[in-house]
């Protein structure tokens, strides 16, 4: 397999230590964790540009799908660097993907993606997605400019 010329720049690197209650019967990170670890990047991502997401913020973002690829176990002692990448974006989602792996350690441990979809907390209906966050995902404002025709 050859790598890519210009492999994708991940958006945002949380780094999360691994709890020693973390772990399963097996020794290594249980399966939900890894689940909340790309979930706590993500909302890692979202507070450090300031985008709020609670419900008194009036939208938000949910989780409508996620997968995860378990390549190698996580094991305590370890923290976790999680980088998370924006795969797809449409009008009011976007998809994830994330990579995890202990920090000091270049092999891919765990890959998954996450699609989100931006919701009006009031209606609980999908929304287009708020010009701050279609600037972090990589799309122009969807403000129609000064003096045309709506």
């Amino acid at each position: 397999m050859t790598q890519p010329s210009n492999p994708p720049v991940p958006i945002h690197t949380s780094l999360i230590p691994m709890r020693w209650g973390e772990m399963d019967a097996y020794g290594h990170l249980n399966n939900t964790y890894y689940f909340r670890y790309a979930e706590q990047a993500r909302v890692d991502w979202l507070d450090l540009h300031d985008i709020p997401c609670g419900p008194q913020s009036g939208s938000g973002p949910v989780l409508i799908n996620t997968s995860c690829t378990f390549r190698l176990p996580l094991t305590y002692p370890a923290t976790v660097e999680v980088k998370v990448f924006v795969e797809e974006v449409g009008r009011s989602s976007f998809t994830t993907r994330f990579e995890m792996r202990p920090v000091g350690d270049e092999r891919l441990h765990a890959e998954g993606f996450a699609k989100i979809v931006w919701i009006d907390t009031n209606t609980g209906k999908s929304m287009a997605l708020p010009d701050p966050v279609r600037a972090l995902v990589g799309l122009p404002s969807a403000a129609l400019p000064q003096g045309a025709a709506t």
